[in-house]
Parts: structure tokens; C-alpha cells; sequence
């Protein structure tokens, strides 16, 4: 059997990307559980083989206007308690941090547009074909504090904790390694007077006219994520 990957969406608007490509290139299944339908908090996390969790525009703790908020994290925390594949994705990294006891607070700066990150030295470790640095996407205005026993992965002059490893199951990527050019306008939409402003917020002019150079090099990183971490549910 396939291995079968379950894939947490949070809204319509914002899929799985160019992770779905590479899963699927490997041979694995996918069911998309979206959580903003009431059959989501059904799922059983011993269907599954792995589970990605994406990115949304709600936080971590707005309980009271996403109730599925609460079901979500009991079933990522049991994903985490077997020890089962998670990769969480932005608002995905941040449920992760909060599932395994870390703080998720606002950050000092919004962070949104193409901007640079470094990998550090324990990523290039474990993860040995990364670079040293590349411009990524990026889209929060939240970031979390280092779970205990987690390797941190990367930083920004914006962000300092933009990925971690916690015990070889849990990859938690604070900025966007799936997306495409055809994905970007969603994610800014129509209205450039409601995105907030700061000294690391592009234009959406910039972020598209951007999109068409930067998104390719994001394949390669990815693979170089994604290759070594989902491994064992492969081989298995």
C-alpha cells in the first residue's frame, strides 16, 4: 500500500503547493482534511502514514472564531504522541510549536513578501544539500519560541525561529516552500490598503513581479527538506 498522507488545509485558498507534487512524485496518497467543514474533526490519525499541516490567516489561539481550532490540535497532538511524520507549514509550524508546549506570540515585525533567510548549522546537518541562505515567501504576523528538544532550523532579520526539528517527526517551516506563481495572487488578494505595513512588508506588485524568478529555485529546497524527513515512510 501507498503510503497515505493526510493534509490539514485551513482555507480553500491556501493547498498544498508544490508538496503535494513531491508526495505524489514518491508514490504517496493524499486526503485533504479541511478543517473549516464539520466532518474534519472526525478524522482518524491512525489512518495515516504522515500528515502536513498548512498555513491560514487565523492564529493559533482564536478559539472563539475557529472552534475546529481545538479538534484540530488534539489530533496533531495525537500524530505527535505515535510519532507519525508532521511537516506544519506557517500557521501549521506555529500549531506544532503550541502542541509540543512552546509560545506562540505575535512577532516584533510582520513578515510578508520574498525576503532572505539563513539555514543554521545544525540544518545543514541534518538536511546537508541546503544553502546557507535563500530568499523565501513568507506570510505571518505570529511566530513561536523554540519547543524544548528541537533543533532550530533557520532565522530572518525579521524572525529568528523560522523552522525547527523536533525528534526526526516533526519539521515545522515558519515561512512558504510550496508555493507557485499561480498560488501568490490568493494569498494577496485585491485590496493592497488591508495588508499591514512595516519594514518587511512588500507590495503586492513586488511580491508578483518577484514570484516568476524566485519560485523556481524553491523546488530544489524543498526536495532538500522533504527528501531526508519523509524517508521512513517510504522505505518502511
Amino acid at each position: 500500500m501507498p503510503p497515505l498522507v493526510a493534509v490539514f488545509q485551513h482555507a480553500p485558498t491556501e493547498g498544498p503547493g508544490t508538496i503535494a507534487s513531491w508526495l505524489s512524485l514518491q508514490g504517496a496518497s493524499l486526503e485533504p482534511v479541511e478543517w473549516w467543514k464539520p466532518e474534519a474533526s472526525s478524522c482518524d490519525p491512525s489512518r495515516f502514514d504522515a500528515c502536513v499541516v498548512l498555513g491560514g490567516a487565523m492564529n493559533i489561539y482564536q478559539h472563539r472564531d475557529y472552534p475546529w481550532l481545538v479538534a484540530e490540535k488534539q489530533k496533531i497532538s495525537r500524530f505527535l504522541e505515535t510519532g507519525t511524520p508532521v511537516l506544519g507549514i506557517c500557521l501549521g509550524a506555529q500549531l506544532l510549536a503550541d502542541c509540543l508546549g512552546a509560545k506562540v506570540t505575535q512577532n516584533p515585525f510582520q513578515e510578508i513578501g520574498w525576503w532572505p533567510l539563513r539555514f543554521s548549522d545544525a540544518a545543514r546537518t541534518l538536511f546537508p544539500d541546503l544553502p546557507q541562505e535563500q530568499t523565501l515567501f513568507h506570510w505571518h504576523g505570529d511566530s513561536f519560541s523554540l519547543p524544548d528538544g528541537a533543533s532550530r532550523l533557520a532565522s530572518s532579520d525579521a524572525c529568528p525561529e523560522q523552522g525547527f526539528l523536533y525528534k526526526n517527526t516533526t519539521l515545522a517551516l515558519q515561512f512558504h516552500p510550496e508555493v507557485t506563481p499561480e498560488m501568490l495572487p490568493a494569498f494577496c488578494g485585491e485590496d493592497e490598503t488591508s495588508k499591514p505595513s512595516g519594514p518587511w512588508v512588500q507590495t503586492n506588485e513586488s511580491i508578483l513581479s518577484l514570484s516568476p524568478s524566485l519560485c523556481p529555485p524553491l523546488s530544489p529546497l524543498l526536495d532538500s527538506l522533504l527528501r531526508p524527513f519523509f524517508a521512513p515512510i517510504f522505505s518502511s
